[in-house]
């Protein structure tokens, strides 16, 4: 089964026909405010294609996780408002409806003109989009497929969620015709470059709290990427790995025997682990607490002795670790090096961001890996365009490079 292409779906003629499109609405908020509307940009382009070539746009997707029910958290209204902002522009009429699958949504698709847009509500307010019960994902699938009518068409541009089995992601490709959106199929291309035959070196740099969330990359690229740049909060347990004291600083105290094999593997296969030597430390987790570099492993001779917390690399680890990124022909990042919302622990995010930015003007392939790394470069003032790819999908990212089959993926045949 191979992919059909949306080139292809507008080549078929898409005036007056309704077409589906998933796309990924799941944006940070604070309140009902956007945070950050990257994944909103990036899901603009192929709907404006659909509406200009006269398609009647039907757009779903999600927000937050839900629990099966209406729940004003988590409405779709903050990141639908800002698609219609972004898209009046473009002269795009974006209307909401109140429900999925309901009178809401049925009344305003029915009503939807050529290359006008719908934006439904969060689909995990049904409990059927997440369900693990088959029948139950095809019921509302068969009932989203129905808002399109009998020349109904299917677009998954949502490369945030392909990695989950869902009503609106995998099922409902078995009801309409199906096609693979320009977003999904870029990111696609680029991970694609990233586990087969990357240019080299390749240096992989990895970040965010929690070791355990990255072991099965870790072990998919031991032997395909040359070296792994490792900071943020998982940095703590590799330390701990090599036999040093991290004082209260996180730590997955059972993942060191893992941690412990990796290094010894790597080390066999080629690849080479570079840790930090130096750790900013702070009296608390907190915006203005007191803090100060040590090295690495004199984590505890610090002021704050065994209660010091480490919250980002230090200057000499992100001098380091822009040399081996600057040094490389193909990057991969994801995760932030620190606690980047706090100022006092953001330079050594912003440092190897920064080494991103010159990598590209250099000429390598330098992809973010979405979720927590693609907010840390915006609201450190980077610009997308700095960068060679941004990804929309942070978990649909590693589980591709950890070389899982991707259920959205798999029912569109790419």
């Amino acid at each position: 089964m191979t992919a059909h292409t949306l080139d292809e779906l507008l080549a078929d003629g898409v005036r007056g026909r309704h077409v589906l499109v998933r796309s990924d609405l799941n944006v940070p908020l604070d309140g009902s405010t956007v945070t950050d509307d990257g994944r909103v940009r990036a899901s603009l382009p192929v709907i404006q294609k659909l509406a200009s070539a006269g398609a009647r746009v039907i757009v779903m997707a999600h927000l937050g996780r839900p629990k099966g029910a209406p729940d004003p958290k988590y409405s779709i209204r903050p990141a639908a408002d800002r698609l219609a902002e972004l898209g009046a522009s473009a002269g795009l009429t974006v209307q909401r409806a109140e429900d999925t699958v309901g009178e809401s949504a049925r009344a305003l698709a029915a009503s939807l003109g050529d290359g006008q847009v719908l934006v439904l509500e969060n689909v995990r307010f049904d409990a059927r989009e997440t369900s693990k019960d088959e029948a139950e994902r095809a019921a509302f699938a068969r009932e989203l497929a129905a808002l399109t009518g009998e020349k109904g068409a299917y677009v998954d541009d949502a490369f945030g969620a392909v990695h989950r089995k869902h009503a609106s992601v995998f099922d409902i490709a078995k009801v309409l015709p199906a096609y693979l959106g320009e977003l999904v199929r870029a990111e696609v291309e680029v991970l694609r470059r990233l586990t087969d035959g990357a240019d080299r070196p390749y240096v992989v740099v990895l970040g965010g709290s929690k070791v355990s969330d990255k072991l099965a990359v870790i072990d998919n690229l031991i032997g395909k990427a040359d070296k792994l740049l490792v900071g943020g909060g998982m940095l703590f347990t590799f330390l701990a790995a090599n036999g040093h004291k991290v004082g209260a600083s996180l730590l997955e105290q059972d993942q060191i025997g893992t941690v412990q094999d990796y290094l010894a593997r790597a080390a066999a296969a080629g690849t080479e682990f570079v840790l930090p030597t130096d750790v900013v430390v702070a009296s608390g987790f907190a915006a203005d607490a007191e803090h100060e570099v040590a090295a690495a492993d004199a984590i505890e001779g610090t002021a704050f002795g065994a209660a010091g917390i480490g919250l980002d690399i230090g200057p000499e680890t992100a001098e380091a670790f822009v040399r081996e990124i600057k040094g490389a022909k193909t990057v991969f990042w994801n995760g932030p090096m620190g606690v980047f919302e706090f100022p006092a622990f953001a330079a050594g995010t912003k440092a190897v961001a920064q080494g991103l930015a010159d990598a590209t003007a250099n000429g390598a392939l330098t992809v973010v890996g979405g979720g927590d790394s693609a907010a840390a470069v915006r609201t450190l003032g980077f610009e997308d365009g700095q960068f060679g790819h941004i990804s929309t999908g942070g978990g649909a990212s590693l589980e591709y490079l950890e070389g899982k089959e991707l259920p959205g993926l798999t029912a569109l045949g790419a």
